[in-house]
């Protein structure tokens, strides 16, 4: 978890005028949550890094080498360069499509290099003249094409990367001898050296998981033109013969086993050097099923043969560099220093011509990164620095992987809060906290801001309400009650469903539902009424009746004041991370999710009145807010001279002076 200190401009800030909230105003002063709820979002455009691996933009950290481009002579060539900062905003998305079926997503701002120079996704972000220079159709992007998908580690995988690892570079014998002396016996032997220890590693492993263990010992000492050799070895027979069963030739091969035979054959005796992929052998079988692999995989492959008095054939492939990275990504061999692209020049026939670019009318969270070069290689085209950020003291996280591990902090909020609201301009409307980012998360106890927010507001007499999944509001407990005495305040804990199995996946860094709860018990036993904000309730997980009458029954016993069914709301952004969640924990929910939400943030109207409907009734049977203690009411009228005109930038209908709004939560 990383803190950002920041001093922030202004802290009682307005409520968009498009949000479906009951209030004006808010007070957050944390940005980010550790809470790490699945409802966020994250980037998932892959990067190149300098292992000729891939990794989604929104997993690269700092320090991270991954390739950017220089100009050297009259070409731009791929040099590894490191990862200086990584961020991310909020902004409006655009859909690239080149015609090789390559998607980008980015902002209009984004840059990209084509072979007339660095263009921007669009003219202007917001529409208006064409100033700078942008995408149009028939622009070529420089890249090689969107990366391949890399190999399942499967058993077919691991046994078609032995048999090509073992079969090209290892000793294997099982075979009998005579003593001269009589009688005889059998010697079975296994052994692999190999100077690069990542290939050695994988192999051991890969046999360890088959039940055969190896020993490893030091094959030949580094010399100064040759590096230190390690090696593997078994002399155990029934081990022997399981390599032997394990590196068999398949009859019927699948697609996984032909991936692991080429990285594993590319590890033992391939090389990529002058942007040539080769892989050279004498082996009459292994050639043919190198070239039969290859030809599954759509690679074009030359056979060359040298007419050397051992018969070497090379097979080198065909396509530059764009085939020898789908190879590496395809195949994923374990050598990575055979997989660099180190200096090689953006030379590609692929197509790369952009057909179109198209909004995606949404918001979505895109993150960037700033690298020693100035630029990076996403999803296989030249991608340059592009985000603006206003400073570096300025971090818009609020969504994402940032969302849950970077928390911007503004240290100075309860002095900012004090001196707002006895500005001239302060109408003294409701302040709602904790609705956006929760204000009681686990940074506050270690912050502890919102004992000077709250004392500020009771200070003011200007009325508020807390909706937090903490328990750390208990610890202000006493100051809550001082402020109930001045002025009207609310207070609601966020309880989604009463299943510990189903919080641990969707809320795991929150306390439990029953920690909750006992939140709203001791508040009501201060005498001070606390809602239920019954949500997300999370369509076909914890929507069952028996689900939710367990819940509501549990929030009785709480003595909430009220609960308030609130069906998940997917917006725009946190949609796409959230179908992705689903699609791994429960793949079965995908297409009833996408009847349920079409294409909008909310579920259907009937299926929220259906569960509003049930909820009502069950909170009527079970008699939520019966023992309840009536709402305070200020024992002094709020303070004449905090109640001052109203802002010009109010809105025209809002409420009148001294009626401030009360955020509902019935």
């Amino acid at each position: 978890m990383t803190f950002f200190e920041v001093q922030s401009r202004s802290i009682i800030n307005r409520v968009p005028e498009a949000s479906r909230l009951p209030f004006r105003w808010t007070i957050n002063p944390y940005r980010g949550c550790s809470h790490s709820c699945v409802y966020c979002m994250w980037g998932e455009t892959p990067i190149l890094m300098a292992d000729g691996r891939t990794k989604p933009l929104a997993e690269v950290r700092v320090g991270d080498a991954i390739y950017g481009t220089v100009r050297r002579g009259s070409y731009r060539r791929y040099v590894t360069t490191e990862v200086l900062a990584h961020w991310q905003t909020v902004k409006p998305a655009y859909r690239v499509t080149l015609e090789d079926g390559t998607e980008l997503i980015a902002s209009g701002d984004h840059r990209f290099l084509t072979g007339r120079g660095w263009k921007y996704v669009i003219g202007t972000e917001c529409g208006g003249p064409l100033q700078r220079p942008h995408l149009t159709a028939n622009n070529k992007l420089m890249g090689m094409g969107a990366f391949a998908e890399p190999p399942k580690d499967s058993p077919d995988y691991r046994r078609g990367y032995l048999c090509g690892m073992i079969r090209g570079d290892a000793t294997i014998g099982d075979y009998a001898y005579e003593r001269k002396s009589g009688g005889g016996g059998r010697i079975c032997s296994f052994r692999l050296a190999l100077a690069d220890q990542e290939a050695l590693d994988r192999t051991r492993d890969y046999l360890a998981r088959d039940g055969v263990a190896t020993s490893e010992f030091t094959f030949a000492e580094a010399t100064e033109k040759r590096r230190r050799m390690m090696a593997i070895r078994t002399a155990a027979r029934d081990q022997v013969r399981m390599i032997h069963w394990l590196i068999r030739w398949p009859g019927s091969p699948t697609l996984d086993w032909r991936k692991g035979f080429l990285a594993g054959i590319f590890d033992a005796e391939g090389s990529y050097s002058g942007g040539i992929l080769r892989i050279p052998n004498t082996d009459r079988a292994i050639i043919d099923w190198t070239i039969s692999c290859l030809a599954s995989l759509d690679f074009g492959v030359a056979a060359e043969q040298r007419g050397l008095a051992n018969g070497i054939v090379y097979l080198r492939l065909r396509g530059g560099l764009r085939e020898a990275l789908r190879f590496f990504h395809t195949t994923d061999p374990a050598i990575t220093r055979k997989c660099t692209i180190d200096g090689v020049a953006i030379k590609s026939d692929a197509k790369l011509t952009v057909m179109s670019v198209e909004p995606l009318k949404l918001d979505l969270p895109m993150f960037d990164i700033t690298t020693g070069t100035g630029d990076f290689i996403a999803n296989g085209v030249v991608s340059h620095n592009c985000f603006a950020r206003k400073s570096h003291t300025y971090l818009d996280f609020d969504s994402g992987h940032d969302f849950d591990s970077k928390i911007v902090v503004k240290v100075n909020a309860p002095d900012l809060a004090r001196k707002e609201l006895a500005a001239p301009r302060w109408c003294g409307e409701h302040i709602a906290m904790g609705t956006n980012v929760d204000c009681y998360q686990r940074a506050e106890g270690r912050y502890r801001l919102m004992p000077g927010i709250i004392t500020a507001l009771r200070d003011a007499a200007n009325p508020f309400s807390i909706l937090t999944k903490g328990t750390l509001i208990l610890r202000d407990l006493e100051l809550i009650c001082q402020a109930a005495e001045v002025t009207d305040i609310g207070l609601a804990v966020s309880v989604g469903c009463a299943d510990q199995a189903l919080w641990r996946d969707l809320e795991p860094g929150t306390p439990s539902p029953q920690r909750r709860l006992e939140v709203c018990a001791a508040f009501a036993a201060a005498g001070l009424p606390c809602a239920v904000l019954m949500g997300p309730i999370v369509p076909f997980l914890s929507d069952s009746p028996e689900q939710l009458d367990a819940t509501v029954r549990q929030i009785a016993a709480a003595g909430a004041a009220s609960v308030s069914p609130i069906v998940l709301h997917l917006r725009p952004g946190a949609r796409e991370w959230f179908f992705r969640w689903l699609s791994k924990q429960h793949p079965g929910l995908v297409p009833r999710y996408r009847g349920l939400y079409g294409q909008g943030a909310y579920a259907s109207a009937a299926y929220q009145k259906r569960v509003t409907e049930h909820v009502r009734a069950l909170a009527q049977r079970y008699r939520v807010g019966a023992g309840a203690p009536p709402p305070r009411r200020p024992a002094r009228p709020p303070a004449p001279s905090f109640r001052g005109p109203r802002s010009p930038s109010g809105p025209a209908d809002g409420p009148a002076a001294g009626q401030p709004v009360q955020l509902r939560l019935v």
